[in-house]
């Protein structure tokens, strides 16, 4: 815990049993094989491509359909081998070590990383996590555990830290968007300058084996590598915080609540959450092949770079959640 708080970050190797994680990866598989057949349905690729396995098969898909790891990136709905992973009993435990209360809920945004070989819709700049939420969080500690599905290393593209970049306790400025994504940029000067981040001694690799984790902050800059093998990187982020306290997302979903002070037994209600979409409804028709994703964190930020994804937001006086914008 020491090391956790004066560091921001730290690995916990070998944390879960096989058994535990096996589940979300036999869910991975069956999301891709969900894709395929409503990919292929629609005519949208010439092969279902199920000769080839967890490592392989979506790379296919990609290839014959440009944003289809987009697509599944892009899932709202959990599957129970996700849901068990993520109210696992001791990883629980140590949401609970760390925040320092049981009255424990997750976090809206969570993600499965699709990371495909050379994807930039996978490699993820320089960013704090704080700085995609509203204003509200940034006075709230947010937990978060990356956990790979596979061996995760610097070829397949694993996570970057900057050692001590959370110690000002501050959101450093970002830009909008990276290349052709939806995310936003921390530059290396505004490192230096606000967050006071040593970058020639305290960036830190984190490559991560099946059955350990990463645990970070919510202010800690932090990114991940590209991925140069020819295997997919797999990987869960997940994330906690107080139940009561704000969770800082616009509005657009609410936590779902996990273990309370009051009730030893309490059983998580799965359902509510996952009937809301976690991305930005404002479109009247859901294209289900739509491979842009746009949301409300794009305006926080001087939009330095236009693309398709920022082409897909809103105007922003027509926006619900206009008042909680950060700039």
């Amino acid at each position: 815990m020491k090391k956790f708080f004066d560091e921001g970050f730290i690995i916990v190797d070998s944390f879960f049993h096989n058994e535990e994680l096996n589940p979300a990866r036999d869910a991975v598989n069956s999301l891709v094989e969900e894709l395929a057949q409503k990919l292929y349905k629609a005519g949208k690729i010439k092969s279902l491509y199920s000769e080839f396995g967890y490592e392989t098969r979506l790379t296919k898909l990609e290839e014959d359909f440009k944003g289809a790891n987009i697509i599944l990136h892009k899932i709202s709905r959990l599957p129970q081998g996700f849901r068990d992973v993520w109210s696992n009993e001791r990883l629980l435990n140590v949401a609970e070590q760390l925040l320092g209360t049981s009255d424990l809920a997750g976090h809206p945004v969570w993600n499965l990383r699709c990371k495909t070989p050379s994807s930039e819709a996978a490699t993820v700049p320089w960013h704090q996590d704080a700085a995609y939420m509203d204003k509200r969080a940034y006075s709230v500690f947010q937990l978060t555990a990356w956990i790979p599905l596979m061996d995760a290393d610097v070829e397949t593209g694993c996570m970057q830290i900057v050692r001590y970049g959370h110690k000002t306790g501050r959101v450093a400025t970002h830009t909008c968007c990276a290349g052709d994504t939806w995310y936003i940029m921390l530059g290396e000067d505004e490192m230096r300058k606000t967050l006071k981040c040593d970058l020639d001694k305290d960036i830190v690799t984190c490559p991560v084996k099946y059955g350990g984790l990463l645990l970070l902050n919510n202010v800690i800059p932090h990114q991940s590598l590209q991925n140069t093998s020819d295997r997919i990187r797999w990987s869960l982020d997940l994330r906690w915080q107080t139940a009561n306290k704000d969770v800082g997302f616009y509005d657009l979903k609410a936590g779902v609540r996990m273990r309370s002070s009051t009730d030893p037994n309490y059983k998580i209600d799965w359902e509510p959450f996952d009937a809301v979409s976690r991305h930005d409804t404002h479109k009247e028709e859901v294209d289900e092949f739509d491979t842009t994703i746009a949301g409300p964190w794009m305006f926080n930020w001087e939009m330095v770079h236009e693309n398709r994804h920022t082409a897909a937001l809103p105007k922003r006086e027509n926006a619900p959640w206009g008042h909680l914008i950060v700039g």
